[in-house]
């Protein structure tokens, strides 16, 4: 494994690379609250397995900086998108697959809409499909999403600042089953949001897909194309936690009815929100077989 800041558009990204160089280019995404070491293991598998890795930390996250103070510190899932396609622009990688936890998971299908012809196989964990647009949730998601609604309000901003970490551990504390972490893990992955933009991008993710605050300009025409595209036919796998605390799989039942290609969708049991982490050798076992797959034998609906 090999750890360098690739300089794009509007970033120097901290990036992961490994595997073997000629192996078939595999994009992994984070989420939040998180970094890029969730998926230290599952890269290992897919390595192993004769795949390259591609693994950065998103804008705001960890040792990634922007290049310009007067460049906006957003978040949305275009945007991020839009980052991914610079980074492997950077690195001279015309097309690859890739798999997205959380943020990360939006993030790669916006990728999949908006260069399809980039992006030849997809996996999306443990948050769902926003083909078609996000209408409001039902009251119980509305209730599981309590910390969106608290990033709109002036206090709750105001309490994200003053103590993120804190923040981030409801989220390690409530999305997954008791035990799942330890101490040591928590304080690595959280030393990646003492970033100086980890809150502004945050807070601007969780009010733009609400509509509480501006999309990134940059990103206004690919989020329009995934609001506009209600299906899509990019081979997919979907992972769920079945005991996800925040996207459980009732949140995940229309995920299917939102892929025309090959797709698959895969229940882990006992697992939470954070499948990489949780349940690395199922996760990396799920991706070798997605991502080997070939037109005719990718799975089923």
């Amino acid at each position: 494994m090999s750890e360098q800041q690739v300089e794009t558009t509007l970033l120097n990204v901290n990036v992961d690379l490994a595997g073997p160089a000629d192996g078939p280019a595999v994009l992994l995404l984070h989420g939040w609250p998180d970094d890029a070491t969730t998926w230290a293991t599952v890269a290992g598998h897919l390595n192993d397995a004769g795949f390259r890795t591609v693994t950065p930390e998103l804008r705001g996250f960890g040792r990634t900086r922007f290049r310009s103070v007067d460049t906006p510190r957003t978040g949305n899932s275009g945007i991020l998108a839009h980052d991914a396609i610079d980074l492997m622009d950077a690195m001279g990688i015309a097309t690859f697959m890739v798999a997205g936890h959380d943020w990360g998971s939006n993030a790669a299908e916006a990728m999949a809409v908006g260069w399809p012809g980039r992006v030849t196989r997809m996996a999306m964990l443990s948050t769902p499909s926003r083909l078609g647009g996000m209408p409001t949730p039902p009251f119980p998601q509305c209730q599981r999403q309590w910390y969106h609604w608290f990033q709109a309000t002036r206090r709750g901003q105001d309490a994200v600042r003053a103590d993120p970490k804190g923040f981030g551990r409801i989220m390690w504390d409530n999305w997954s089953p008791p035990g799942w972490y330890d101490e040591a893990t928590f304080a690595a992955v959280a030393a990646s949001w003492e970033n100086p933009d980890f809150v502004d991008v945050t807070l601007h993710s969780y009010q733009a897909r609400w509509d509480e605050a501006e999309l990134d300009p940059r990103s206004a025409e690919l989020e329009a194309k995934v609001k506009a595209t209600k299906t899509l036919s990019t081979p997919t796998l979907y992972i769920q936690g079945a005991v996800d605390g925040v996207n459980p799989p009732e949140a995940s039942k229309d995920v299917p009815s939102k892929f025309s290609g090959p797709f698959e969708f895969i229940t882990l049991d006992g697992v939470g929100h954070f499948a990489p982490r949780e349940a690395p050798d199922a996760v990396a076992a799920a991706l070798v077989r997605h991502f080997r797959a070939t037109e005719g034998n990718e799975g089923t609906r």
